[in-house]
């Protein structure tokens, strides 16, 4: 079979089963079914996708992503994240906009604590939402900082989602970990002066009452963040600088931090055995649906190859001889475009077969390049019509929010994202200078 055809056969399964509402994970593994089988020689082909499907997933390298989502659940269900915005809320003063710096801030930190983009975008939504709207905030300034700053998880360490790409890619896992720290802070300096300047410029978005000020000062106002935020961005610190250090690899960092948390909700005597059995639930049934993707994707790129599909696409897109800019260029917009349709899953699992061999092949750095498309994909979780953030805060909004607002809300800091996507693809340095520290 010509790769022309195996490649329209393989795509043309996957996005008819999508269509149908077939699971995506489902999905890949119906054409992987029907790859094996067409590709790999009848029950012999089956016989070696098992055999392919378990060496996926048999890899050290994926240890961390259970570790990583196992520190935010256990954070999250005892409740200490929740003491922490609190101790961030206690500390700003009567800034404009004052309880969506909060969101941001406070989002930020939950995120170098969590993997989870649902996760920080459900808990700071349920935590602040109500509040901001009862006092008037603008669905903007009240609803966007804590959209936007959910999918700040994707790129500050620990990140599950960044263990997943670097290990279909074939990039550095540490490396890529450390490479979006900068973008990541990056990013929220971004959203805190948008806030802060449109607070500004229009006061009557976010009205100031008497509550925007804490009456209480000195000690009693910073002792709440010293004992619920300080010990708890130590875990971050042991975590990544372990890594920068060169003193544990990423498998090693997110023991470090999972024990580190254990540790942290015992000795704040917030840890019970029902919340330690919610942690440990919610981590297995996350960890599952990632690695039953793993398997699917894998397998689909095995296939791919060995069909002469990604060798002929190769081929033809090395005699149109772009350059390598243009190269970048061209796959960002391909992720941005698929991330109004699909999961950012999906986008790895279709894309990357595709897009690592080419990247390879024009000498494009990978962490650059891996750092570049997690930005991407990030966006992805605000694009209409199918951003996951959005659908995650359509249900914890109160019930008068209707969709459209909250893609209005959304909208200036996707604007903002893509500003710094173009930052980073202009200077480099800011996402792998802290990687070449490692090396």
């Amino acid at each position: 079979m010509e790769w022309q055809a195996a490649l329209a056969l393989m795509l043309g399964t996957l996005f008819a089963l999508m269509l149908i509402g077939v699971p995506v994970a489902f999905g890949f593994l119906g054409v992987n079914l029907l790859g094996a089988w067409i590709f790999l020689g009848g029950e012999a082909g089956l016989g070696q996708l098992v055999r392919n499907s378990v060496g996926s997933i048999s890899s050290f390298s994926l240890t961390p992503i259970p570790l990583f989502v196992l520190m935010g659940e256990v954070l999250f269900h005892t409740g200490l994240a929740y003491r922490a915005i609190e101790a961030i809320e206690r500390l700003i003063t009567r800034l404009p906009g004052r309880l969506s710096v909060v969101a941001v801030l406070g989002g930020t930190t939950f995120a170098s604590l969590s993997g989870s983009t649902i996760a920080n975008t459900a808990m700071m939504g349920g935590t602040l939402l109500p509040e901001m709207l009862r006092r008037g905030y603008h669905p903007t300034l009240a609803m966007g900082p804590i959209m936007a700053v959910g999918g700040i998880a994707m790129l500050i360490p620990p990140s599950a989602l960044a263990v997943m790409l670097g290990s279909l890619a074939g990039i550095s896992i540490g490396q890529l970990l450390i490479g979006g720290i900068l973008p990541g802070l990056v990013m929220s300096i971004g959203f805190l002066g948008y806030v802060i300047l449109r607070c500004r410029a229009h006061p009557e978005l976010a009205p100031v009452d008497a509550q925007d000020g804490p009456a209480i000062v000195g000690w009693a106002r910073w002792w709440p963040f010293l004992r619920d935020v300080v010990p708890l961005l130590g875990i971050f610190v042991a975590v990544v600088g372990s890594m920068l250090a060169g003193w544990a690899s990423p498998t090693e960092s997110a023991a470090i931090g999972a024990l580190a948390s254990v540790v942290a909700t015992m000795a704040y005597r917030a840890l019970t055995l029902h919340a330690l059995f919610k942690a440990l639930m919610e981590t297995a049934r996350i960890s599952v649906i990632i690695l039953f993707v793993l398997v699917a994707s894998t397998t689909f790129s095995q296939l791919l190859s060995f069909s002469g599909a990604t060798s002929g696409l190769l081929g033809l897109i090395t005699e149109l001889e772009l350059s390598p800019v243009m190269l970048v260029v061209g796959m960002l917009l391909l992720l941005l475009v698929l991330g109004c349709v699909i999961d950012q899953v999906s986008m790895m699992m279709i894309t990357l077969p595709f897009f690592m061999p080419l990247a390879s092949a024009a000498g494009i750095d990978p962490v650059w390049l891996g750092v570049m498309m997690l930005i991407a994909m990030e966006m992805g979780l605000l694009t209409p019509p199918f951003g996951l953030l959005l659908m995650v805060m359509q249900s914890v909004a109160p019930a008068h929010i209707r969709l459209p607002q909250i893609y209005a809300a959304a909208t200036p800091f996707l604007v903002i994202e893509l500003i710094v996507l173009g930052l980073i693809f202009t200077v480099p340095w800011l996402a792998v200078g802290l990687p070449r520290l490692m090396s």
